[in-house]
């Protein structure tokens, strides 16, 4: 996500830091490297100029120039404008900033065009709602795209939400009036509804929206666009907030463009509040939008509130104090290895945490990968284990090895390696156990090869 932008930004950077001293034509030179890197990330030019303008109008003065540490002037200008440009204005919730009724249902209406990944999304948001303790009900309303109800249907099972739908012959507004006297029957206290969407826009599906729109008066009309799109994302969010006024934005697919120019071009071109960011494939890869956390991404510095909240969502507050008790009387064994690995797989693909985690870049001309088939290797060759191998992994002989090996379709060696990392770890964590008395403890990775 947004890759080459923060790479380009953080070297950019760096060559700030290691000037000392800052003249106006470094700081120029740095505003230069900024914009290209902006264009290169598909960002609109016009936010582009006015973005720099008002970085040069703050960081080229005697304040800044002249401080004891004028880079790092310049870097937190740079953070300011670029929160400012994603929203940061407006209020960062853990809601995202959805305007539920205080009368039951809140409508939400998902508006975009077809290959967004509307319908998935939808999808998605019910399982985000569920997270919320609501009951939402989704609702079928595209009844052109072929498959589109059965797709909402399969969606809607996966994450455990009713899906009211009535076929393809039905009119979109008489399933949608349908669906709210439902709801109100049977408590959903939230309806996500699933509109028609077209390769392009035109009359015809406008009208159809508006129509919806006036008869139902949603109190969220949610724009689903793909960033991989770049400005044809920013140009769809024009028309649609032009023809529908749009509450809000759902940007999909941004865990596959490295350039992501959309996230920071869609806000400030509509004027309307990205909501929320679509990171995977899986349903539950759904994430409220946070200004501050986004710009701190791209200038390289990850997202510790984020991970720490994902954390909180999938490990077991006992288990983890349980863990702790474990690492300080040498009781943690490869068993209780194999359960922190799988709370960790709960937490999301380990690229996007890594991703989180301050001070982690990526390599030059590559980017922070993980090896997710050694990752499966581990736990392969753990769950090849018998319970009294997995409670003492140090008496493990050379046969149980071959039995273990042929298991789990790997090798002795392959064996020998992870019984050496397991051990290396067990004394590191015991250590900083030893040294953070008092503190809750979780995780550990072995060095993979």
């Amino acid at each position: 996500m947004l890759q080459n932008l923060s790479e380009k930004l953080q070297n950019t950077f760096s060559r700030l830091r290691n000037r000392g001293r800052l003249t106006e034509q470094d700081v120029e030179t740095a505003l230069r490297e900024i914009r290209l890197a902006l264009l290169e990330a598909d960002v609109n030019f016009k936010v582009v100029r006015e973005f720099i303008t008002k970085i040069r109008e703050r960081a080229v003065g005697a304040e800044v120039l002249k401080s004891l540490t004028p880079a790092q002037h310049v870097i937190k200008i740079v953070d300011d404008e670029l929160v400012a440009l994603l929203g940061g204005e407006e209020k960062a919730a853990r809601n995202a900033g959805i305007k539920f009724n205080a009368n039951p249902p809140t409508i939400i209406m998902m508006v975009g065009l077809q290959g967004t990944g509307k319908t998935t999304t939808c999808g998605k948001l019910a399982l985000w709602m569920r997270s919320e303790r609501k009951k939402p009900l989704l609702v079928a309303c595209d009844v052109y795209r072929p498959a589109a109800v059965q797709q909402l249907v399969t969606v809607g099972e996966q994450a455990g939400v009713t899906v009211y739908e009535h076929g393809t012959e039905a009119r979109p507004l008489d399933i949608a009036r349908g669906a709210l006297q439902q709801a109100r029957l049977h408590g959903n206290d939230v309806v996500i509804i699933d509109t028609a969407g077209r390769l392009h826009i035109d009359e015809a599906m406008m009208d159809e929206i508006r129509e919806l729109k006036t008869a139902l008066q949603p109190h969220e009309t949610l724009l689903v666009v793909d960033a991989m799109t770049g400005q044809d994302a920013v140009n769809a969010a024009s028309e649609f907030d032009k023809a529908v006024d749009i509450t809000g934005v759902v940007l999909t697919k941004l865990d596959g463009d490295a350039r992501g120019g959309a996230v920071l071009s869609v806000r400030a071109v509509t004027g309307k509040p990205i909501k929320f960011t679509g990171v995977g494939e899986k349903l539950d890869a759904l994430e409220p939008f946070f200004a501050d956390r986004m710009a701190s991404r791209i200038l390289g510095m990850g997202d510790v509130m984020t991970l720490i909240e994902k954390a909180e969502q999938a490990l077991d507050e006992e288990k983890a104090r349980e863990l702790e008790q474990k690492l300080r009387k040498e009781t943690f064994d490869l068993g209780d290895f194999l359960h922190q690995m799988e709370e960790m797989k709960k937490m999301g693909p380990l690229e996007n945490l890594i991703g989180m985690v301050p001070g982690l870049k990526a390599p030059k001309g590559g980017q922070l990968t993980v090896d997710e088939g050694a990752y499966a290797r581990t736990m392969a060759i753990i769950k090849s284990m018998t319970p009294w191998e997995r409670a003492n992994p140090d008496k493990i002989s050379g046969s149980r090895k071959r039995r273990i090996a042929g298991g789990s379709g790997t090798s002795p060696q392959q064996i020998n390696f992870l019984l050496n990392q397991f051990r290396e770890m067990r004394t590191m964590m015991k250590r900083l156990t030893a040294t953070q008395s008092g503190k809750r403890r979780g995780m550990g990775m072995p060095g993979w090869r």
